[in-house]
C-alpha cells in the first residue's frame, strides 16, 4: 500500500512557543495605554457574552478596552510599589481578580459613569439569571406557535396537546415568579416565547 501524503511526523520541539510572546505584547499594549490615556476604570461583568462587550468596544472606539488576563496586566501595572508603571497602579492591580477588566479612556469620570449606568441592551434570558417579573401563560390555543414544536413544548413541561392543527394550552400555567432563579427549562420556554413575539411584529 503506497504512503498516504498526509501521514507526516512533526517534531514537537520544532513549534515555537507564543505563550511568553503574547505576554509582553500584552504588556506592553496595557503599559502604552498608560501613557496615552488619562483616566483607567476598572469593571466587573456577570454572566457575559462576548457578542454584548463587542458592541461596548464599538461604541467606545475611542478608548481601550482589556478583558481576561489579570495576572499578565497585574504585571504590566506593577504588583507593588517598587515596580509599578506609575504611581499607585498597584493599587488597581490588587484588584485585577475574577471577572474584570480595564477601560482607558480620555473621557470625563461622570460622563462614563453616566453612559454606563444608562446603558442597557435586552438579551434573552439564561439560566441562573433571576427573573423580573411573573410570567404566565393562559389557558387556550397557543396560534403564534407551528403544531410541530408541541412535542418540545410538553418536553419542557408546559401542559399542551394539539387539537385539529393547533396546540392548546390545557390548563393556565406559570413559567416563573419574580426573583425566581430561571432553571434551563423555564429559559427555554421563555425564549421561545420571545422569539414567536419578534415575528408576529
Amino acid at each position: 500500500m503506497p504512503k498516504s501524503k498526509r501521514d507526516k511526523r512533526i517534531s514537537l520541539t520544532n513549534t515555537k512557543k507564543k505563550g511568553l510572546e503574547l505576554k509582553q505584547k500584552l504588556i506592553q499594549e496595557v503599559q502604552d495605554s498608560v501613557d496615552k490615556f488619562s483616566r483607567i476604570f476598572l469593571f466587573s461583568v456577570d454572566n457575559m457574552r462576548n457578542v454584548k462587550l463587542k458592541e461596548v468596544r464599538n461604541r467606545w472606539r475611542h478608548s481601550r478596552f482589556f478583558f481576561g488576563k489579570n495576572k499578565v496586566m497585574s504585571v504590566a501595572l506593577g504588583r507593588t510599589r517598587e515596580d509599578e508603571y506609575r504611581e499607585n497602579l498597584h493599587q488597581l492591580s490588587k484588584k485585577l481578580t475574577g471577572n474584570v477588566g480595564l477601560l482607558f479612556t480620555n473621557e470625563k469620570k461622570d460622563d462614563v459613569m453616566r453612559w454606563f449606568d444608562d446603558f442597557q441592551d435586552p438579551d434573552y434570558a439564561r439560566t441562573g439569571n433571576k427573573a423580573l417579573f411573573n410570567y404566565e401563560l393562559d389557558q387556550g390555543p397557543l396560534d403564534q406557535f407551528p403544531h410541530s414544536l408541541e412535542p418540545q413544548l410538553r418536553q419542557l413541561g408546559l401542559p399542551t396537546t394539539l387539537k385539529k392543527g393547533v396546540i392548546h394550552m390545557i390548563d393556565d400555567y406559570t413559567v416563573c415568579k419574580e426573583g425566581q432563579t430561571l432553571t434551563p427549562e423555564q429559559a427555554r420556554i421563555l425564549v421561545s416565547y420571545y422569539l414567536e413575539f419578534l415575528n408576529l411584529v
